[in-house]
């Protein structure tokens, strides 16, 4: 049984939370958030105590961190666990910054701790089930991957000015099914897009839909279209063209009911956003890395998966401003 503390108290701290403490390997001890009363409620629920993160890191009984905290709180997060000797399970992004991303992998190594990262999209089953047959060779060799990534609404503006922009916040996730589904590395990424329909999201210095071409030493390409709206829901699916067929992954709806009438055919709309698409995601990722730590395995997703995503992200960020594809080596 490993004894777990989890920072963060908002939406995806309460996921995780409540999957640390479904598990039969891992005990929820304690909750961290600087808003108290999310907190309390959180550890009310639960079965958890609210301590401070100096509390949780002193405490020899805690094996593992799991850091659900906004994004400016990550990297200190993992510096401070690395160096408490805490296996860390962490949700994207490392840090906005590559360089200081860079410094926590570094802290991760020379404490010799596991460090995950949150990409729960690997492990959604739809997903799963493609990369499956895509490594069995249904299809040949993979020569092209289509990603479409839409959220079914923009954030606040609050939340855009601090996000990191729409490539290193939403796309984050598509660069790194770029990396798993075509297990090549990028040698040239271009990136274009615009804010249409959100001018104050432009005069807070970010877009809302984009448009990304990746192309890997080998020849593949990848490209990711992305967009902030998407009336009809969040739209999630991707395409893989081999040399011998096609492979499709497609959205997830609340219920496969499909009416048949003289006017139309219809199904329910894809599943509302991030939270419920992923449900069975983010469960079977806190079930990997428990399963991991007990196992002594490595994590499917590790700190320098987030870090090359992360130089994926800069690298669309500088294209998209200075209006050129760039070559890289990631």
């Amino acid at each position: 049984m490993i004894e777990v503390a989890v920072f963060g108290a908002g939406r995806i701290g309460k996921i995780h939370a409540a999957n640390v403490a479904r598990h039969p390997q891992a005990k929820l001890k304690y909750v961290v958030d600087t808003h108290a009363p999310s907190a309390e409620a959180l550890a009310a629920e639960l079965g958890g105590t609210v301590v401070s993160v100096e509390e949780a890191l002193n405490d020899p009984a805690i094996g593992a961190v799991v850091i659900g905290s906004s994004t400016d709180t990550h990297a200190d997060l993992i510096l401070r666990s690395a160096a408490a000797g805490k296996a860390i399970f962490c949700e994207k992004p490392v840090d906005l910054d590559v360089q200081r991303a860079r410094e926590c992998e570094a802290a991760v190594q020379k404490a010799g701790v596991v460090c995950m990262v949150g990409f729960q999209r690997r492990f959604d089953p739809t997903f799963a089930a493609l990369k499956a047959r895509l490594e069995a060779g249904e299809i040949g060799e993979a020569e092209m991957l289509v990603i479409t990534s839409r959220d079914p609404s923009p954030p606040p503006v609050s939340y855009i000015e601090r996000s990191g922009g729409v490539f290193k916040d939403m796309l984050i996730h598509d660069f790194d099914i770029f990396r798993w589904i075509l297990g090549g590395e990028a040698v040239s990424v271009y990136a274009t897009g615009g804010s249409l329909g959100f001018p104050e999201v432009a005069a807070a210095g970010d877009i809302t839909q984009a448009v990304v071409t990746i192309r890997t030493k080998s020849g593949g390409l990848c490209q990711i279209n992305t967009s902030r709206r998407a009336a009809y829901g969040y739209d999630q699916r991707f395409e893989v063209l081999g040399s011998k067929g096609l492979l499709q992954a497609g959205n997830v709806r609340p219920t496969q009911v499909v009416a048949w009438g003289e006017q139309s055919i219809s199904t329910d709309k894809p599943e509302h956003f991030f939270l419920e698409r992923y449900r069975d995601a983010y469960a079977l990722e806190i079930a990997h890395f428990f399963d991991a730590l007990n196992d002594g395995t490595p994590v499917r997703t590790t700190i320098a998966d987030g870090i090359k995503s992360l130089e994926l992200a800069e690298l669309a960020t500088r294209s998209f401003k200075e209006g050129k594809a760039l070559e890289c080596s990631i």
